[in-house]
């Protein structure tokens, strides 16, 4: 089974790159190069982005074909090149492409929000998944292959990780199928395992807020407190639909995908029902689950508050470069960089107040925290 750190996919790139420094290959470098520069002339829009990649690759597709750097190449070897330059551009407008509106980012926000909770209570039997196909081995296998997925940046990476974890799970049906002498019910059992398994894959969203938070008045690092990456399942799917070759999102690609899609659906428009539980059950639970969540912020934020205080802010360095300069004295293109760090500021803040009105959490209560520890 092929796995994004497997030795199978380095070939296609790094055979990629080599060509592409070849003098022979000076026409295609060049327009690579000038599709990329193409993007700063337009505004980010994923969905416009996304029609640009997908032709773009198409029309590298013939130009490969027809060079003489790929003469008499087989029908691999033509793939195995386009496998590089997908990875190659798509790895360069990577900061452009993925998860980089206010809206994904409330949409990652949201998924994780619910998973948040659904973590602190959802059990097995929630989602009628058979005792028989209970293996705590094989599920925590599935929940690392998915944890994997914001390592890498490359849409067929990240989709390999996905496939890595739904084969876990289907490798898990096969054996307990022919073990048991049972028949396969297909997605009736497949997609319960990955509801599951997506919900306990996803990292404490909390510590996420938190670490955005002190990150932005504090600064990166400055705590000395590892933050576990948020899973942004809704960007990384989007990612891989947009940006993934069309011709690969198919057969069991399409169906290991459609599912996770599926899993997400289902998490967000999770009710009582869809639980087997009867709707006061399902509220207290919510209730609960919300109370525990705004307990673990306000503990971890008293907890990280008093390190703020023996960690010393940069205020005249390169985060706050302007602390101590008189209006008088900032140069044109000094006023136009500290323009530029205020519109960051700001839409920073906006995203930071959002979130902390979804956790329940008093913004003032907060940063008084961090002041008066």
């Amino acid at each position: 089974m092929e796995t994004p750190t497997s030795a199978a996919p380095r070939p296609d790139f790094y055979d990629f790159l080599d060509r592409m420094r070849r003098p022979a290959a000076a026409d295609l470098f060049r327009s690579i190069k000038s599709f990329l520069v193409s993007f700063s002339f337009h505004e980010p829009s994923a969905e416009e982005d996304g029609r640009k990649v997908q032709a773009f690759l198409a029309e590298m597709e013939g130009a490969i074909r027809d060079h003489p750097l790929w003469a008499n190449a087989t029908g691999q070897e033509i793939d195995h090149a386009l496998e590089g330059l997908e990875k190659f551009i798509m790895t360069k407008l990577f900061d452009r492409t993925f998860g980089s509106s206010a809206e994904d980012a409330m949409a990652d926000m949201e998924i994780s929000e619910k998973i948040g909770l659904l973590q602190q209570f959802v059990k097995p039997h929630h989602l009628d998944i058979p005792k028989v196909l209970h293996n705590e081995a094989s599920w925590l296998l599935a929940v690392k292959e998915l944890q994997k997925i914001n390592s890498f940046k490359a849409p067929r990476e990240k989709l390999l990780c996905i496939m890595s974890c739904c084969q876990v799970i289907n490798n898990l049906l096969l054996n307990v199928s022919m073990s048991n002498d049972r028949t396969l019910s297909g997605a009736d059992e497949f997609l319960p395992i990955l509801i599951y398994i997506t919900i306990k894959a996803s990292t404490y969203w909390q510590l996420f807020i938190l670490a955005l938070f002190f990150s932005f008045f504090v600064g990166p690092n400055k705590l000395g407190i590892e933050y576990a990456n948020p899973p942004q399942l809704h960007s990384n799917l989007k990612f891989v639909q947009l940006f993934r070759r069309e011709t690969k999102l198919i057969s069991e690609v399409e169906y290991y995908l459609t599912n996770l899609i599926s899993a997400k659906m289902f998490i967000l428009n999770v009710n009582a029902n869809s639980l087997s539980m009867e709707e006061s059950e399902f509220q207290k639970h919510m209730e609960s689950a919300r109370l525990g969540t705004q307990i673990s912020v306000a503990s971890t934020s008293s907890s990280t508050s008093a390190k703020v205080l023996h960690k010393e802010i940069d205020i005249t360095g390169s985060r706050f470069p302007f602390m101590d300069s008189e209006t008088e004295s900032l140069t044109p293109r000094e006023v136009k960089q500290l323009h530029d760090m205020y519109r960051q500021i700001v839409t920073k803040y906006t995203l930071l107040s959002k979130a902390l009105r979804r956790l329940s959490i008093d913004e003032d209560q907060l940063l008084n925290s961090v002041d008066d520890s």
